[in-house]
Formats: C-alpha cells, sequence, structure tokens
C-alpha cells in the first residue's frame, strides 16, 4: 500500500536545513463539516487537435465572358447582392456594331424570303431557291441570338446571393475571360477546412461528427465530416477535410479554428477543479481519512468540463474535500456531510 507524506511532514523535511527545532503545535483545531468526492476513473477520449480554418461552402471568382474596358464597377467589398444583380459593366461599343450587322442581314434574309413566297405561289421560282432563302433567314436569326447574347456578357452579375469579399478590378482596367473582377461567397453556409496528417487520416469517417473550436464562439461547434480528399498533399503529406458546421453567432469565413480528432479511449482519475488549491508551483488537495482532514501534494493533467485530472498523489476510491477547501488547515478534524 502506497503511502503519501502530509502536507506538514513536508514543511517539515523543506526546513532541515535550519538550525533551530520548530515549535511543537499546542491549538486544537475545530471540527468542520464538509462535502467530499470518491475519486473515480471516468472514460475520456483522447483527440488530437488540427488547426484549420472556416469558409463558405459556396463560393465564386466572378470574370468577364468577353474582353472589354470596365465602364462602372458597382460591386464593394462587403456589400450584399443578390443573383442577378449588376457588378460590372463593359464598353460594348464593338459587340452593339455586331448587333446592328445581325439585324441587317436578318431584315434582309426576311424581305428575300418573302419576295421568294410570292414567286413560288405563282410557280414563277424554283422549290430550291425558296428553301434557301428560308435557311437564310433561319441562319440570321440565330446571327441576331448570338449578338444579343454576347451584349448580355457586357453586364457582370451576381451568380448567387452572397457578399462580395475582394475587388480586383476598377473602372478603366482591361476585363478579359481568366481575368478575376472579384470574389464572392453565401456567409450563411460554411465549413471547416483542415489539412489531417496521414497517420490519423483513418481515425475518421464520412458523416462522422467531429468537435471544432472558434475562439469567437463560447460552445464547441459537432461539425459534421462531408467530403474527404482522396488524394494526398504531395508537399505537405496531408489529407484536406472539409465538415460542414451549423449555424451558430459570432461564426464568420476565415477564422482561425481547431478540430479534434478522436484517437484512443482512455481512463482517467477525475476531480472537481475546485478541490484542487495551488500553492506557488505546487498542487495541492485535502482527502479525508480517519475523520481528518489531510493535505496531500499532487499533480494534475488536462482540465475537462469543471474537472481535472489527477496523475499522481490520489488513489481511486479516496474521499477528496470538495468545499472550503481554502479554510481547511492539515490535519484538522471533519464531520462528512451526507
Amino acid at each position: 500500500m502506497k503511502r503519501f507524506l502530509s502536507f506538514s511532514v513536508l514543511l517539515a523535511l523543506a526546513a532541515c536545513g535550519r538550525h533551530e527545532a520548530a515549535p511543537p503545535a499546542t491549538t486544537t483545531l475545530p471540527s468542520v463539516t464538509v462535502k467530499v468526492q470518491v475519486a473515480r476513473l471516468q472514460p475520456h477520449v483522447a483527440a488530437e487537435e488540427v488547426v484549420g480554418t472556416v469558409r463558405s461552402k459556396l463560393r465564386a471568382q466572378v470574370e468577364a465572358k468577353i474582353s472589354g474596358r470596365v465602364l462602372e464597377y458597382t460591386a464593394t467589398p462587403g456589400a450584399a447582392v443578390k443573383a442577378g444583380d449588376l457588378l460590372a459593366l463593359l464598353e460594348n461599343q464593338e459587340i452593339q456594331a455586331k448587333v446592328d450587322q445581325a439585324k441587317a442581314l436578318l431584315d434582309q434574309a426576311q424581305r428575300d424570303f418573302a419576295r421568294q413566297k410570292e414567286l413560288v405561289a405563282s410557280n414563277a421560282t424554283t422549290r430550291q431557291d425558296f428553301d434557301a432563302a428560308d435557311a437564310r433567314v433561319k441562319v440570321a436569326t440565330a446571327g441576331v441570338h448570338e449578338a444579343e447574347t454576347m451584349m448580355g456578357y457586357a453586364r457582370v452579375t451576381a451568380p448567387f446571393d452572397g457578399v462580395v469579399t475582394r475587388k480586383l478590378a476598377d473602372v478603366g482596367d482591361l476585363a478579359m475571360p481568366g481575368k478575376h473582377l472579384l470574389e464572392m461567397e453565401a456567409p450563411t453556409t460554411l465549413r471547416f477546412e483542415a489539412d489531417l496528417p496521414e497517420a490519423i487520416l483513418d481515425r475518421i469517417t464520412m458523416g462522422a461528427k467531429m468537435q471544432v473550436k472558434i475562439a469567437s464562439v463560447a460552445k464547441p461547434l459537432d461539425a459534421t465530416v462531408s467530403e474527404i480528399a482522396p488524394v494526398a498533399d504531395p508537399v505537405s503529406r496531408t489529407f484536406q477535410v472539409k465538415l460542414d458546421l451549423p449555424a451558430a453567432e459570432g461564426l464568420r469565413t476565415g477564422q482561425f479554428g481547431r478540430v479534434a480528432v478522436p484517437m484512443a479511449e482512455m481512463q482517467l482519475l477525475m476531480v472537481p477543479r475546485a478541490s484542487v488549491i495551488k500553492r506557488g508551483q505546487m498542487e495541492l488537495i485535502f482527502v479525508v481519512k480517519e475523520g481528518h482532514a489531510n493535505l496531500r501534494l499532487v499533480k494534475t493533467g488536462k482540465a475537462i468540463n469543471g474537472s481535472i485530472e489527477v496523475l499522481s498523489g490520489l488513489e481511486e476510491g479516496e474521499q477528496v474535500v470538495i468545499s472550503d477547501v481554502s479554510k481547511l488547515a492539515d490535519g484538522q478534524p471533519v464531520t462528512i456531510q451526507p
């Protein structure tokens, strides 16, 4: 059976280098009624925390489908926009000329077709010429639709409801396919993205629930694994994992966070955090034994939900004082409150 040194014995050993002897204690301490809790082993799932970032599930880099100078730029970073709202307007003189040309060709083709229609009724033309005129009308109509569609591309609009996050161009800049004008995202649907080392990737599965801690959010969030990258990054040797986040006040894109990846279940000897007394570098608790509160030197570990792990100095089944610990003295008589 292990024996533990009382706090008074520890103080006596610390003073052994002095020449004078400590005076004998003559004061009788009064009995105190206290609450106790039996130290028990409790199951705990050990987890490894991996850092990550909050991002929007729906985000886009908006660019123009045609080339042209930016005439008007209405997108302001931070502004909320609806799908179809104008973000930028490009110059369209060349496209307008093509629209006018296509309409003129259509008008000519329609007149030719009308004339061929009258001639074919009186058998003054061949069926072949009539069909050719009809085909020219269809081609000219398609040309007008194409030119008008290109004209619509001069208006750069929002692809979905969201918020403009970055402005990458300004009035007078040349817009072209492949050159981003702005970035936007939907702030209502967020997820947490983290890069997991390959050594712990087998600890997660699709649809699993994992806790994500964000500094601006008071409580950990229960996130759901929605995507796991099938291949590793060749440089960092990590796999990107994405977790869907629930709605929470204070949650925004770009925030830093940590996801707890469960590793293994273990048994921890836990006591209430309020029962541990800190005096300098020492950690102490009172243990009730034979009707007295004995001060015990302990070493603690991780704190979990109001309790703290005791690594050494305490055995399972011992009674730990959990009330009025700051008013107790080593060896003081106590009565356990039922």
